[in-house]
């Protein structure tokens, strides 16, 4: 496989983007801006502090990540399946040098690229607003692209196996959602039943969480959620790659 070629892909998909980003990153953009003004701001007007934490900014390191998290998924679900299915574009490409292999790896390069470069507009919303207190947020945005690795190979697994568009909102309904509503981004799980803290620590929005917390509080404790991370993206990279070649070829 040549990282060359996957690069073409990954420049193909990004010359796409620079021609719509603009209503792209606004819709990308209101979302998490809406969930920190309607719950930071709402409830918040209710919960004053989670563990002496204002409560607005204690979901404020969570709506990074569950940006960072949505702007892969779709990416990589929605539009995958599209330049599959309808727009033919993965024939285009494959009847070029580009193989099969460094077609979807341009494409887990791209989902991560979005999923970076979401997590970092968010990060200088909340920093506008002094929801921040330490610079090392900044060593946040590697480990935005190495999560959005994750994202990425999941969804394209999903693209991989679902029989048609329409489908993907199973995908959506029974993981993603659930994984966005339990993975401490609004509340803290040690309130919860053991058992939904011990399911959410296999979900990779739940480290994300935790690490985008603990630098925007200026705490570096996250390393086993970092190497969580980097064993279970490792250990992802065979599946997207044999299941999108059987579902192509097929």
């Amino acid at each position: 496989m040549s990282l060359k070629r996957s690069l073409r892909v990954w420049q193909r998909n990004f010359t796409v983007y620079t021609k719509l980003y603009k209503s792209s990153l606004v819709l990308n953009f209101v979302d998490p801006v809406l969930y920190l003004t309607a719950l930071g701001l709402g409830l918040g007007a209710f919960i004053k502090e989670i563990n002496g934490i204002p409560y607005i900014k204690f979901i404020a390191p969570g709506i990074i990540a569950s940006s960072a998290m949505f702007a892969a998924i779709y990416e990589c679900t929605y539009g995958t399946y599209v330049r599959m299915h309808y727009q033919k574009t993965f024939d285009a490409i494959l009847s070029t040098p580009v193989g099969i292999y460094e077609l979807i790896a341009g494409e887990i390069l791209w989902g991560a690229t979005k999923s970076m470069l979401y997590g970092v507009t968010i990060i200088i919303v909340i920093s506008m607003f002094g929801l921040v207190d330490s610079y090392m947020i900044l060593f946040l945005i590697p480990v935005l692209f190495l999560c959005g690795i994750i994202f990425a190979q999941i969804s394209i697994i999903a693209a991989a196996v679902v029989p048609g568009i329409d489908s993907f909102n199973y995908f959506y309904t029974l993981f993603i959602t659930p994984m966005f509503l339990f993975s401490g981004i609004f509340f803290p799980l040690d309130a919860l039943p053991s058992l939904v803290s011990d399911i959410a620590f296999f979900t990779p929005l739940y480290h994300l969480v935790n690490i985008s917390r603990s630098f925007a509080f200026g705490q570096l404790t996250v390393m086993s959620d970092i190497l969580w991370m980097l064993i279970v993206s490792v250990m992802l990279v065979p599946l997207p790659f044999k299941l999108m070649k059987r579902r192509i070829i097929i």
